[in-house]
């Protein structure tokens, strides 16, 4: 059943089943629109789990384009829910990032004449719903119902006519990428085949790649041609060009066609009322001919609703590894939304022929069979919380990722950041691959060359700077066990220097325990040293870290606050000094100790929340509510602001993610606390407990990886209260409120006893 925006309403019933909680269609409780406002940066279109095709609703190109133009607006995604004004649905999107990218091959369908230009044909719309996995709307201009779904790697789409002609148009020259450049050519009246070139994501204009698609038809058109936007021309030669800046359509033109703004379209005479045409788009990133054998594969003739079916058996199958019972309606709608997000990215990239695009490179590789090649690595984001459920509850994907992650490191040298089909876009900072190696393998994922892997990483932590790649500001850390300001700049971002250096220090930290594990131990130790630098940013005078000038003084004249909502501030990237004052996760005793002690720390960390510095929008201190934890007697604070936190800023509405969802990241820790645990430390295998939103929920294990079929979590049911009072794992009382990884599952009943007493 599809969610419906005008009727929310949700009925639902749970019951036990011999112990275990009753298969439930979880996908009654998604709703696909939460995060589609505000810069949540979410769409609701159709795709499956990790899959690389998504079709989206694409309105930022809108009516009110001052309002909606991407490049005013700095638009990242193909779909804001305020707009409604459809100019085409694209195919292959991102999810919750903050640069504008791909989202193209627009294919509209309209009524009456062909009309290339986008500001022309476009069409208010409504009826408007959307289900994992499905999504329909109608055109009010044209009377068009148009429905959509996928597959892993291909499009079904269907679009239901009010009779007379209609036209299916293929627009390659507008979309969330910059570049405008395709080629096309007409294979038969039915079906055509090209490449659109994608990139420049974040206005980089050196990171350009192809998609290359195939696009059938299920029935004759009566028509079919191209069309090219006319080079706009100035004076004596404009007014020789009757067509000029305009677009003109090539009826009677058959061969291939390339360029700038080009497109197609194929049109319908005497279509009866309610009469459908049917359309398929497959996709590759390596060539037009893997864009066919993936459509062949993966649809078999032209059957919409079959392809619906299994798209939603698909993320019936991945939503329902975790079951909840207790909580309100909302409340389970804002979980499974949250694990349908944190289920988008990354995505595959291999062809059902397991070839894919070699990373940074013109070549093409091929991924062993029974394995999968991942892209979309948005790390920065991701390290923190996504790849540890992935871990938990999806080992074998997560698998694949690390292998994917390592593939890249022999392919190119180096380790993703933001990697994105095969180009490293250098998005933000750190070397966040390494925490997320090293987690996988600490929890018993070893099925990856861990030795290629640890080689690479050492690499970037000890190459110096004119050569490093990733750390292109290393030869003061390791000299000095800092940055300055002034030695290198990024991003539009300016000088970010102790983002920069935090971003290292959690980096080495997680490749010190990683290297104990192998047996280096003298590596262990320099990096253990390495990842303690933080100390020289510690300010006494401000309570705060404090950006350090080339000569080792602090930086003045200085403003902790400066760099809330997004403004620059010396030294530090998309937020203030508090925002990462306290980013120092696998050193909170230590940074405690620095500040006066626990009582001066925890009393700092309150301020941050009272005082409203706490950023719910951004990663770096997405922890914070966690670090009260590690104090005994002062847990109750970690349940009190998560508490807070989840009723205040995820909702189940549009605007209901607190910012980007950063392909899942935001998403990721909404459930990770709706279940009552959080990894508060990447890369290592640790979870700080927090009160359940739920009564109970149990996260199907695979047994293959954890010896155990299932983790139940459920609160006492003869206590009640938002405090945890008691804290029982497999039935015997556990002491404090951070537990291992292996502890956990080892336990296998997580029981929680409640109080009203802080």
């Amino acid at each position: 059943m599809a969610f419906r925006v005008r009727n929310i309403a949700i009925l639902f019933a749970f019951c036990l089943v011999s112990g275990r909680l009753a298969a439930q269609d979880v996908l009654e409780y998604v709703n696909p629109f939460v995060g589609t406002s505000d810069y949540g940066a979410t769409n609701p279109g159709a795709l499956v789990p990790n899959g690389m095709m998504s079709v989206s609703p694409f309105n930022v190109m809108g009516s009110d384009l001052n309002r909606y133009d991407k490049d005013s607006r700095w638009w990242s995604t193909p779909y804001d829910f305020t707009n409604r004004y459809f100019t085409g649905f694209s195919h292959v999107n991102l999810s919750g990032v903050g640069c504008p990218d791909l989202g193209s091959i627009l294919i509209m369908p309209v009524t009456g004449d062909v009309m290339p230009d986008y500001t022309v044909y476009g069409s208010e719309y409504d009826s408007q719903t959307a289900s994992p996995g499905y999504y329909s709307l109608r055109l009010v201009r044209y009377g068009i119902k148009a429905e959509v779904t996928a597959t892993r790697r291909t499009s079904a789409e269907r679009y239901v006519f009010p009779g007379g002609r209609g036209n299916i148009l293929v627009n390659l020259g507008e979309g969330l990428t910059n570049e405008s450049g395709a080629y096309l050519r007409k294979v038969s009246d039915t079906e055509i085949e090209g490449m659109k070139l994608l990139g420049t994501f974040c206005y980089n204009p050196q990171k350009v790649f192809p998609v290359y698609f195939v696009i059938r038809v299920d029935r004759q058109p009566s028509e079919t041609g191209f069309w090219k936007k006319q080079r706009p021309m100035t004076g004596v030669e404009a007014a020789w060009t009757p067509d000029n800046g305009k677009y003109k359509l090539y009826t009677e033109y058959g061969r291939d066609i390339a360029g700038d703004d080009i497109g197609y379209y194929f049109s319908f005479d005497g279509l009866a009322e309610g009469e459908s045409v049917q359309v398929q788009v497959g996709v590759s990133f390596v060539s037009m001919d893997n864009a066919r054998e993936n459509l062949d594969a993966e649809q078999h003739g032209f059957d919409f609703d079959s392809v619906r079916t299994a798209a939603e058996a698909l993320w019936r199958r991945d939503l329902s590894k975790i079951k909840v019972q207790g909580g309100t309606r909302e409340q389970k709608r804002v979980f499974y939304t949250a694990l349908y997000h944190t289920l988008i990215h990354p995505n595959i990239l291999n062809d059902v022929n397991g070839e894919y695009p070699l990373m940074e490179s013109s070549g093409t590789g091929k991924v062993e069979d029974g394995c999968e090649r991942y892209t979309v690595f948005s790390l920065w984001d991701t390290y923190r919380n996504l790849h540890q459920l992935l871990t938990l509850v999806y080992p074998e994907r997560q698998l694949d990722m690390v292998r994917s992650m390592v593939s890249i490191a022999r392919e190119w040298g180096w380790m993703p950041r933001w990697e994105l089909y095969g180009r490293e876009t250098f998005t933000m900072e750190g070397d966040p691959a390494i925490p997320v190696i090293t987690d996988t393998w600490l929890k018993g994922l070893r099925d990856f060359d861990v030795d290629a892997a640890y080689k690479a990483m050492r690499r970037s932590a000890l190459t110096p700077g004119c050569e490093n790649v990733l750390r292109r500001d290393i030869d003061p850390y390791l000299e000095k066990g800092y940055i300055p300001l002034g030695v290198y700049a990024q991003d539009l971002a300016g000088d970010v220097s102790v983002s920069h250096a935090l971003e290292y220090y959690v980096a080495d930290h997680a490749l010190s325990v990683l290297a104990d594990s192998l047996g280096h131990k003298e590596d262990s130790e320099m990096f253990m040293r390495h990842s303690m630098g933080y100390r020289h940013y510690y300010c006494p005078g401000y309570g705060t870290l404090r950006p350090l000038n080339p000569d080792g003084s602090f930086y003045e004249p200085f403003d902790p606050g400066q760099g809330a909502d997004f403004e620059t501030a010396p030294g530090f990237h998309e937020g203030s000094a508090w925002n990462y004052t306290f980013y120092v996760p696998h050193d909170i005793k230590g940074l405690a100790k620095l500040m006066g002690g626990r009582r001066a720390f925890v009393e700092k960390l309150q301020k941050v929340f009272d005082s409203g510095l706490y950023d719910p929008a951004n990663e770096p201190d997405i922890a914070y509510p966690y670090l009260f934890s590690y104090f005994k007697g002062e847990e109750w604070r970690t349940q009190e602001q998560v508490s807070r936190l989840l009723d205040e800023y995820y909702r189940d509405a549009p605007d209901g993610i607190p910012g980007n969802d950063d392909t899942g990241a935001m998403s990721a820790w909404a459930v990770f606390s709706m279940m009552g645990f959080y990894p508060d430390c990447p890369g290592v295998p640790y979870y700080i407990l927090t009160t359940p939103v739920f009564d109970r929920v149990e996260i199907e294990l695979d047994p293959d990886f954890y010896g155990t079929d299932m983790l139940v979590i459920e609160k006492d049911p003869d206590t009640s209260g938002k405090y945890i009072d008691a804290v029982y794992s497999g039935g015997k009382k556990y002491g404090g409120f951070r537990i291992g990884h292996k502890e956990l599952l080892d336990g296998g009943h997580l029981v929680f006893k409640l109080t009203d007493e802080k």
